[in-house]
């Protein structure tokens, strides 16, 4: 075999480390083991696709490091307590505002939206994670590291908890290439709110006010309440993956205070660092305007389907932007998307049928030995390269179209390039290799008769008929060489 062939097997990755701000080569702490930590939801409210398009790069750096020949331990928390409406550690905890209004309890809400979660994501087929710790299972160990911050001095007990005293910890808010505290607020009037002594200062305990009985509340060494939201991720990624673990992820919204707070903790109790690699993803808007509940423009995969998407055409346009590039989700981009994402699956169908190969680095080798042109290998190598260098998706892409519609490469080939950048895209189209849509008798009589309608100018008909042919599952397309008849995309 020739050095060519071993391509995914020895490419360097390099990926974007916010906690330095460059892009760095990667090579895992210990072994040939990633461990990897992913900021999961607030289960208070279904998920959005600003949140999801967070979840699908991630499932995209997990897939390329598998494709590499790693092993992930992936592990992604699902907060179910002490996620406040203010990052100022004052408003309600949005789970237990959510379960009064809904007239539910705290954990039939939680368990609720979890569970709407994860179907989310298996519908965009993003991989599961090997662990979904909830953070009321984890009480013990963030009362712990708490107790720990508080011997080696870094807390103060105000009337409403325990809170991370920052002036403490001289690094605070240099991580991601922040300010010292004192260069924050050299000159600058900066606002105490209440007992905290600095704006900076974080909760990581949070009593009970007297009088009010909260649903989901435990007893502590400072007396009964919530853990605070930043302290689960550090508590419960160090007692799954250890300290320091190999990579973090969140969106680029996290890095001002919950991940510069997780580090600022992890660190000050353990004197270490909490992960060796920090990637962020940037932010989705829609029609131009940020996404949030205050500007009513929040859309589900549900509200998605509702109106004939298909969830991976949202997959796809996502691939479409680099994860660290802002994206911009209109009506005009997914339809495009959801074209795009037909015409793959059509050229896929019309392709071989290859053994499978499996979804690691062995599987990618196999496939590499199918490549025996030039014009085969090259767009291998450039497909590696593209997913290497810091997950270039929309340069991935680009190779794959590239090459399946080049004469120059075999069937047999542009398969097996499909196969292989598929590993990645999620997208099912290795499912589809050499499985062309079977049309039924009666669909095909039904678009002959729409036809011949359509030549006599009886539009009435042939809407009525079309109407049909989208009642069985079936789409027809008028094109310059005819009629085409397509499986529609849900069906």
């Amino acid at each position: 075999m020739s050095i060519a062939l071993h391509t995914a097997a020895r490419m360097q990755l390099r990926f974007h480390n916010s906690l330095h701000r460059r892009t760095e080569s990667f090579r895992p702490h210990k072994g040939r083991t990633v461990r990897m930590y992913t900021c999961g939801p607030t289960v208070y409210d279904f998920a959005h696709v600003g949140n999801l398009r967070t979840y699908l790069f991630e499932d995209v750096l997990k897939r390329v490091l598998l494709r590499q020949g790693y092993r992930v331990r992936h592990v992604m928390n699902i907060t179910d307590v002490g996620h406040l409406t203010d990052d100022a550690d004052q408003g309600e905890d949005k789970l237990e505002r959510a379960a009064a209004r809904q007239q539910k309890s705290a954990a039939q809400l939680a368990a609720f939206y979890t569970r709407a979660f994860l179907k989310d994501l298996h519908r965009l087929h993003v991989l599961p994670a090997d662990d979904l710790p909830r953070a009321t299972a984890y009480i013990p160990q963030q009362i712990a590291l708490v107790r720990r911050l508080e011997r080696l001095g870094y807390t103060y007990v105000t009337s409403d908890g325990v809170y991370f005293d920052t002036t403490k910890f001289a690094p605070y808010g240099t991580a991601f290439g922040g300010q010292a505290l004192t260069e924050k607020e050299a000159g600058a009037r900066v606002e105490v709110r209440g007992e905290k002594r600095s704006p900076h200062d974080f909760a990581l305990w949070k009593l009970t006010p007297p009088g009010v009985r909260r649903q989901q509340e435990w007893d502590s060494p400072w007396g009964r309440g919530f853990p605070g939201w930043h302290l689960e991720c550090s508590a419960m990624g160090r007692a799954l993956l250890g300290q320091p673990f190999d990579i973090h992820c969140g969106g680029i919204d996290h890095i001002p205070v919950h991940h510069t707070n997780e580090i600022a903790q992890s660190e000050a109790a353990y004197g270490k660092p909490l992960a060796l690699w920090w990637l962020h993803g940037a932010f989705l808007t829609v029609e131009g305007k940020r996404m949030g509940k205050s500007e009513g423009n929040l859309i589900t995969i549900d509200q998605l389907e509702s109106r004939g998407v298909d969830p991976l055409a949202y997959r796809y346009l996502v691939l479409g932007a680099h994860y660290r590039s802002a994206l911009n989700f209109t009506q005009e981009a997914v339809t495009g998307a959801q074209s795009a994402l037909d015409r793959l699956r059509d050229i896929a169908r019309a392709l071989p049928r290859i053994p499978y190969a499996g979804s690691d680095a062995n599987g990618i080798v196999r496939l590499q030995r199918m490549m025996q042109s030039v014009d085969g290998r090259k767009a291998q190598e450039h497909l590696d390269a593209a997913f290497a260098d810091d997950l270039d998706t929309p340069q991935a892409l680009a190779v794959l179209w590239d090459a399946v519609q080049n004469d120059q490469i075999a069937p047999l080939e542009r398969a097996a390039l499909v196969a292989s950048a598929d590993q990645v895209f999620g997208l099912g189209l290795a499912e589809l290799l050499g499985k062309p849509v079977r049309i039924p008798r009666a669909v095909r009589a039904l678009a002959d008769a729409r036809e011949a309608a359509r030549i006599a100018k009886d539009w009435a008909r042939a809407d009525v008929l079309r109407a049909q042919i989208d009642a069985l599952g079936f789409r027809v397309e008028d094109t310059k060489r005819g009629p085409v008849i397509k499986k529609q995309t849900n069906s």
